[in-house]
């Protein structure tokens, strides 16, 4: 939301609830924090709040600026959590999303990529980081987020233009699926044959061209940061994100921020229609791909 917009309640409901998902806090023990009834906190998530007190409390709480929890200007948002919640929620009345993803685009992978990127998500927290059960339970809440994405995607059927970086795409097929770079050889093997599975049927639905996927591979380098934006009915809004999934994820440190703000929206429109413009697309990006398979990928 831009300066001058007006406020949604039901965003800021949505919002409460990512950054609360954020926190690990459940609604009865935010409640509790609160002092408030777990019906009420309920209402708020709703979008139900009729006090700025309400909503001051909430946001001290969560450790979050109000601005933010009410979507003025930009909204920061420290948690991989809380961020890939955010992303359902967007993407829940989005008719077009268009992102430049790392290495893939996650609503465009098969089932079998969730159970591998449990393990993934879990070996890429350094030893020591967090006690096992705090880490387990990080993950696991980051998984039913991911999958409630992919389950809506299929659903409803957004338009995605996704964005690739072939750079990316070398790395996800040379090193595997991998959240480090210590595991025994045996698993590496194996995961890199699951890259290449992943990376074969992008390459199926470049020759294929199913309606409403648009995939390019942009052979030039790309931003550090990826960015998706949603298009909805009355508004699009951009995200800039350090999290990563796939190939050395990150999911434990980095401030996304997500805003509708009119320059940030127009510079990255240009960038995305420059980097779609110049990509790889179709049998073109197809032939490409099963080439760049064929010289880096495991084989059986």
């Amino acid at each position: 939301m831009s300066e001058g917009d007006p406020i949604s309640f039901s965003d800021i409901g949505a919002r409460l609830k990512a950054h609360r998902l954020g926190k690990g806090l459940s609604p009865d023990a935010l409640a509790e924090k609160l002092g408030m009834s777990r019906a009420a906190l309920y209402r708020a998530e709703k979008g139900e709040i009729r006090k700025i007190e309400t909503l001051n409390s909430i946001a001290s709480e969560l450790d979050v600026s109000l601005a933010s929890l009410m979507g003025v200007g930009v909204e920061y948002v420290s948690s991989a959590i809380a961020f890939f919640e955010r992303m359902r929620q967007l993407e829940e009345n989005c008719e077009k999303i268009i992102g430049l993803f790392s290495p893939v685009s996650y609503l465009l992978t098969s089932d079998a990529y969730d159970d591998v990127l449990y393990e993934v998500l879990l070996e890429s927290i350094p030893e020591g980081a967090m006690k096992d059960k705090d880490a387990s339970h990080l993950v696991s809440s980051m998984i039913e987020i991911l999958r409630a994405r992919k389950q809506a995607f299929r659903l409803r059927r957004p338009l995605i233009v996704s964005l690739i970086a072939s750079a990316d795409l070398e790395r996800f097929l040379l090193r595997g699926l991998i959240g480090r770079h210590d595991l025994p050889a045996d698993v590496v093997k194996k995961r890199r044959l699951e890259a290449r599975r992943e990376a074969e049927a992008i390459s199926e639905m470049l020759r294929e061209e199913p309606i409403g996927i648009q995939i390019g591979i942009v052979r030039e380098p790309v931003p550090a940061t990826s960015f998706q934006i949603f298009r909805q009915n009355n508004r699009s809004l951009l995200a800039i994100s350090p999290f990563r999934l796939g190939e050395q994820p990150n999911i434990r440190i980095g401030v996304a921020l997500i805003t509708s703000a009119p320059e940030a929206m127009a510079l990255h429109e240009d960038i995305a229609a420059r980097l779609w413009r110049d990509a790889l697309k179709g049998k073109e990006a197809a032939d490409f791909l099963e080439a760049m398979i064929d010289k880096y990928a495991a084989k059986a």
